[in-house]
């Protein structure tokens, strides 16, 4: 049963990534993400040595950084991928062989141009179809390699970063910001309300006894 069960698994697989090699790389890629990301949120909810205060901020963070890094990924690898299959289906990016048979078959001024398909031109023989595909393939997994290389170590930090930078100003302007006592509401700088001290309330208590006698 465990066999059976283990090899359906496979066989769906082969079906869905079979033909398409590229939309396994970003599936697994995007899946390596929430792994590792659900990974440190565990991380930090188990470790006794964070104060309960600090996990509430560090666990929000990691969340948002994590969303960030999973859609930064999958949107640029899907980006990479979906330009280069184009390239290929339009007659833009193919193998010298299909090329010069195309050109031989006479389509070869409609390579690369807006609306035509190669494979729905009819100009392929069948081995010249399959030929198309392994090609294509390749172009799918070179493609999607190279949009995970640019997503993981250019845009995605860049980005992460510039949402850590804006959350850190936001955070020291709201440390900055003097905490008025008496209204319980935060003011401005430039109208710095002291803080009460026990002389105040000594001396408040003291006149309303003056003014009882």
């Amino acid at each position: 049963m465990p066999n059976s069960m283990f090899k359906n698994i496979l066989n769906k697989i082969a079906t869905a990534y079979g033909k398409n090699p590229g939309k396994m790389l970003v599936h697994t890629g995007v899946i390596g993400w929430v792994l590792s990301s659900a990974a440190q949120v565990c991380a930090i909810v188990l470790n006794d040595k964070i104060p309960k205060e600090q996990k509430m901020f560090l666990i929000p963070q990691e969340i948002a950084d994590a969303g960030v890094n999973i859609v930064s990924f999958y949107l640029i690898t899907q980006s990479f991928k979906s330009v280069a299959l184009k390239l290929v289906n339009s007659g833009k990016l193919l193998p010298k062989a299909v090329k010069d048979f195309l050109v031989y078959k006479g389509v070869g001024d409609k390579l690369g141009k807006a609306g035509f398909d190669v494979y729905k031109s009819g100009a392929l023989t069948p081995s010249g179809i399959k030929r198309l595909d392994s090609f294509k393939d390749g172009a799918d997994v070179i493609g999607t390699t190279i949009g995970s290389i640019i997503s993981c170590n250019l845009v995605t930090p860049l980005i992460r970063n510039e949402i850590a930078a804006h959350r850190q100003k936001k955070s020291i302007a709201r440390m900055n910001t003097p905490y008025d006592v008496a209204s319980n509401v935060k003011t401005p700088s430039k109208n710095f309300v002291k803080r009460p001290s026990i002389v105040d309330f000594q001396t408040q208590a003291y006149s309303k006894s003056s003014l009882s006698i």
